[in-house]
Order: structure tokens, then C-alpha cells, then sequence
């Protein structure tokens, strides 16, 4: 028996594009059998359970192995991000890993382990079970391009990016301010800037780079990357663009989207009754909060546009330190949005709490335009929908992907915010006249309409994704 053993950090995200993934190669190379490793985090990354539960009942050949939790005193941290915990989590993990891989050798030969950049530490018991390792891109080749390009920039300067305000100038890509780099390399002293580094200085010593994306989405960063100009002190590893994998629906067993129970959540049956290409979708990732400032600036720019819209609103982040990586409660909208707002609005807007099914959504004849976070996963759900956005990035690499979407693609718009962050009423209602009315907005989408045929050729029978994904199997397999 061959098998492949994916290993995604924690979050939903992560665990949604690496079982797209072992999907992908189980649907056109079902020969094989894949294990995914799951790892439980002792800080809030949303409940996985009952995806989890729908998988292993739909697709037998997909085996979940949760390894044993690992504790990790939190308050001990003092790096803000996210993404310095995930480092230490799945550094702590390597003898589990170790013995999970080697218990799974025993009954079948192990042709790869394929991980996401947070899981680099399992680099050095891949190499000892001389197991071939490679990554799970799971940004697009614009962000890969830049990580592979990090431990070069590194050694050019002392400063940290926040403080270069220069554009840096990335092989293959538009120039990107220094500050728009990915928020956890912003500071130079954060421990999340040492651990990034060292994942880039890792990257091309792999087997191979997996990269969720396609080479007509970025053809210009594709090319720079395998011809080799990204990493300056040796090879680059080979890399496969198989995207865009896209989760045909989302994590809910049912009832998601403002509905009860079972059946059609709500949201969509509201978009039944409206025209079509005439509803504003907006929604920010399952980490994206507002403060209850932001909300109301948010909704007086929606009201004032006149525009139709499905908004999907979470709690904002708690003031309590202690609460910071739990769950936030449901939103209360009487309460954070403008007295009288949702009476005026509701015959063209309809509010969700908390989450909606995006890719139903996005895909629904109704929607003509979406407010997104920028998280590479929404991206793509777009990009295959043919839905042109306003770029309003939050966090991790956000921020660079509005860069590239506004520019590279030519995708998007981009949402302007203050110093601070903050984003005006006026700016808001700019935007979202400008997506759904101007000729400029047009142009957008039909722009996105064409690459969305680009997507659906390049994952059917003889292009680019599916060549890739047939390299890298053979790559796999001995002799």
C-alpha cells in the first residue's frame, strides 16, 4: 500500500486546503491511501469536529490521526502573533510526528509527508525516516516569491519592515511597500520574524513546493520562481501550481448562514429574491473582527451607497487579554450597529451573524461584488466565481495580497484605510459604488469572468494544474 501523509498546522483554513488537497490526488491517483494529522491547539482556531466528521463518512480513503495535545502555557508568549504559538505548537510535536510516521510505515510505504510552512520543524524527522518532504503552499506564487526572496532582503538591511517606508522590489512581482509585507515579519525583533525566516531559508531545500494557485492567475511570479531568480544562494526546489483548489461547500453540517437546522441556510433563499450580479457580499475570514466603531462606520457607508448587500457581522475582539484566543460570543446587531439601521436597510440588506456558506454565496447569480479580508482561500473562491472585489486586508499576508490582487491581477479594488487602520464611511461607500457601478468596476468584471475560465482550463484534462499534479505524483513514485 502507498500512502501520503499531509500535515496541516491548526485552523480551519489550513485543514480545508490540505483535504482539498488529498481529494485532489485521491480523485485522479486513487491507488493511494492519505492520513492527515490532526493537531488540537489549546487556543481557540474554531470547532473542526464536524467537518471532520462529514469527511471520514464521505471519503474512506482519507484517514483522520489526531495526535496527542500538547500544552502551552499562553500567557508565557509575548509575541502578538497567532503565528508564533502555531511555530512552538508543531515544534513540540516532532516525537509525535516521529512515531505517528513510523507507526503508519509499518503497514504501508510512505511516498511523502506534506506540510504547511508553520510544520518546517518536521523537516529534520522526514530526513531521519528519509521520508521525501514537501510544502503546502497555501498563499498564492506572488507570496511564495516573496518568502523565497526573504532570507536575501534579510541580509540587506538591519531595520525591520515597518520601519523602511520604501517599496521593495521582489523578482517577479510590483513593487510592495515594506509595510505591507506579511504582518507577522513586520517587526524584526518579534520571535514570528526569526521563524519565518528560517521557513524560507527551508523552503527550497524541500522535495518540492505544492502552490495553490494557477499560472494564467500569476503567470509573471510562476515564471520568476522556476527560472530560478527568487533564491539567490542555491537551487530552487521544483515547484507544482495545482490550484485553485477551492472546498465545493464550507465547514457547517447545515444550518450556517442565518438559518435554522437543516436545510437552505437563509441567506441564500434572500438571494432568490434578488437581481441578478445586484447584491455586495461582504465577509472577512474567520479571524477578521471589527471594534464596534469600525461596524458602525461600515454600516452608515453601506447605507449611504444604496447598494444591496449580505453582510456577514462577528462579535468585535474582546478587551479582555485573557479571552483573546477564545471564540467571541454572537453578535448582538441592535446593539453595534446604528439606531434604525437595520429597519432602513431591510429591504436590501439582510445581516448574518457570525458565518455564511461563501462559496454558495459567491457563486449565487445575485452577487455582483465582494468585500474580502484577502485571505488566499476567498481569493480564489472569487476568482472561480467570477465575482471582482474590494481588497480590505486584516491580517497574516493580507495586506501583501491586496498589493498583488489591485496591481498584479488587476482584480480588485483596494479598500484605504487610515494610519491606524481605521476605514471612514465615506471611503466605504466609495468603494462599494465604485465595484458595483462604475465602468471601471465593469472592467474588473469582466476581467475576473475571464479568469475564471482560466481556472476551469487549467484544472481539466491536459492543463497546466492537472500536468502539474501528474509531475508531482510521478516525483513520488520510485524509478
Amino acid at each position: 500500500m502507498e500512502s501520503v501523509v499531509l500535515y496541516p498546522s491548526p485552523g480551519m483554513g489550513h485543514l480545508i486546503s490540505m483535504v482539498e488537497l488529498g481529494k485532489l490526488i485521491l480523485k485522479h491517483h486513487p491507488s493511494f491511501s492519505i492520513t492527515i494529522f490532526i493537531v488540537t491547539p489549546p487556543y481557540n482556531t474554531g470547532s473542526t469536529a464536524p467537518y471532520l466528521a462529514r469527511v471520514s463518512s464521505t471519503i474512506p480513503s482519507i484517514t483522520f490521526h489526531h495526535l496527542p495535545t500538547i500544552s502551552l502555557p499562553l500567557d508565557s508568549f509575548s509575541s502578538p502573533n497567532h503565528e508564533t504559538l502555531a511555530f512552538e505548537l508543531l515544534r513540540l510535536n516532532n516525537p509525535n510526528i516521529h512515531q505517528a510516521l513510523v507507526s503508519i510505515s509499518n503497514n504501508s510505504s510512505v511516498r511523502a509527508l506534506i506540510v504547511d510552512c508553520f510544520c518546517t520543524a518536521a523537516l529534520s524527522v522526514a530526513a531521519q525516516l528519509n521520508i521525501p518532504f514537501y510544502y503546502f503552499f497555501t498563499s498564492g506564487a506572488c507570496c511564495l516569491a516573496s518568502f523565497l526572496y526573504l532570507p536575501f532582503i534579510h541580509q540587506q538591511t538591519t531595520k525591520s519592515f515597518k520601519d523602511l517606508n520604501t517599496h521593495l522590489h521582489i523578482p517577479g512581482l510590483p513593487p510592495v511597500p515594506a509595510s505591507d509585507m506579511a504582518k507577522p515579519i513586520l517587526d524584526r525583533e518579534d520571535k514570528a520574524y526569526e521563524l519565518f525566516v528560517n521557513m524560507s531559508i527551508h523552503l527550497p531545500r524541500s522535495a518540492g513546493i505544492i502552490v495553490n494557485t494557477f499560472e494564467a492567475l500569476e503567470p509573471r511570479a510562476v515564471k520568476t520562481i522556476l527560472d530560478g531568480l527568487c533564491v539567490l544562494d542555491g537551487p530552487t526546489s521544483p515547484i507544482f501550481c495545482i490550484g485553485p483548489l477551492i472546498a465545493a461547500d464550507d465547514r457547517s453540517g447545515g444550518g450556517g448562514g442565518g438559518g435554522g437546522g437543516s436545510g437552505i441556510p437563509e441567506c441564500l433563499t434572500w438571494l432568490e429574491s434578488q437581481p441578478k450580479r445586484s447584491v455586495l457580499f461582504l465577509c472577512f475570514g474567520s479571524l477578521g473582527l471589527f471594534s464596534e466603531e469600525q461596524l458602525k462606520e461600515i454600516a452608515v457607508g453601506l447605507e449611504r451607497s444604496g447598494q444591496r448587500f449580505l453582510w456577514v457581522v462577528r462579535s468585535p475582539p474582546s478587551k479582555d487579554p485573557s479571552r483573546r484566543f477564545l471564540a467571541p460570543p454572537e453578535p448582538d446587531l441592535n446593539s453595534l450597529l446604528p439606531d434604525g439601521f437595520l429597519d432602513r436597510t431591510k429591504e436590501r440588506g439582510l445581516m448574518v451573524k457570525s458565518w455564511a456558506p461563501q462559496v454558495a454565496v459567491l457563486n449565487h447569480a445575485s452577487v455582483g461584488g465582494f468585500v474580502t479580508h484577502c485571505g488566499w482561500n476567498s481569493v480564489l473562491e472569487a476568482v472561480c466565481a467570477g465575482v471582482p472585489m474590494v481588497a480590505w486586508p486584516l491580517y497574516a499576508e493580507q495586506r501583501f495580497n491586496r498589493v498583488v490582487m489591485v496591481e498584479e491581477m488587476k482584480l480588485a479594488f483596494p479598500m484605504e484605510e487610515s494610519e491606524e487602520g481605521f476605514v471612514t464611511a465615506t471611503e466605504v461607500e466609495k468603494r462599494v459604488r465604485e465595484l458595483m457601478e462604475s465602468e471601471e468596476g465593469n472592467t474588473l468584471r469582466l476581467r475576473i469572468m475571464a479568469m475564471k475560465e482560466a481556472a476551469e482550463t487549467a484544472m481539466s484534462d491536459g492543463g497546466s494544474s492537472r500536468t502539474a499534479l501528474t509531475k508531482l505524483v510521478k516525483s513520488w513514485r520510485p524509478g
